[in-house]
């Protein structure tokens, strides 16, 4: 790989774990609201944390470059205020790739938390245990491998992602080149070489990673008669 592929790398990496890292701040604060409320308004909020699963990601990108770009809501308010408009910048892709892999992150935890039910937390709560110490103690260690899931999908999908992060971020080489629109580039201009590579290398990982991940899961289920 060449210089640039490298740090569309590096890149890369750093796009997929600071996502990885705010999604589970946001995520199960939001997954755990799902898995427990009996709002009507639930549905609502399912429906909107699973569109980027059929939305195109040209789509989402058009309106998320929109938003943050110089005369959107967000980027034109930063600007009044003397700041450098979201888009085209690594921000700018931490913040689409947070909304584009908000599914891959919530439904495995929602699904997690829903499991563990209520007889252990209300076991606990007898016990004089507050909502936090029930939450870490109790839900958090039964949630483990619902964890384990998000995390690996969120972080393997935010390294996949084109469609989005060349609609917002573009393709500036050290700042929002990927290795995906790398992959691209390459294959644009016909060195096919360089593609394989590339490609090569992300599926290997990609089926590595998720291969693991399947092995843990199924170490470690609970055989039910």
């Amino acid at each position: 790989m060449g210089s640039s592929d490298w740090l569309a790398l590096r890149t890369t990496l750093e796009l997929a774990g600071v996502t990885t890292l705010v999604l589970v701040l946001l995520g199960t604060p939001l997954a755990w609201w799902m898995a427990r409320t009996r709002s009507r308004a639930a549905v609502v909020l399912e429906a909107v944390v699973a569109l980027p699963l059929v939305l195109p990601p040209t789509v989402l990108g058009f309106y998320l470059l929109l938003l943050l770009g110089p005369q959107g809501a967000i980027g034109g308010t930063l600007q009044s205020l003397g700041l450098y408009h979201l888009a085209f910048t690594f921000t700018g892709l931490v913040i689409a790739s947070t909304l584009y892999s908000l599914p891959f992150m919530v439904n495995p935890l929602r699904d997690a938390f829903a499991a563990v039910g209520t007889r252990m937390t209300e076991a606990a709560a007898t016990l004089r245990a507050g909502p936090w110490d029930r939450f870490v103690h109790v839900v958090l260690p039964l949630s483990r491998r619902g964890f384990l899931t998000a995390v690996t999908l969120t972080f393997a999908h935010t390294v996949g992602e084109f469609g989005v992060v060349l609609m917002v971020g573009g393709n500036i080489p050290g700042e929002t080149r990927v290795l995906s629109i790398a992959i691209y580039d390459h294959a644009e201009s016909m060195d096919y070489a360089a593609a394989h590579v590339l490609a090569g290398s992300l599926l290997a990982a990609s089926f590595l990673l998720l291969l693991v991940l399947y092995a843990i899961n199924r170490r470690h289920a609970v055989v039910r008669p």
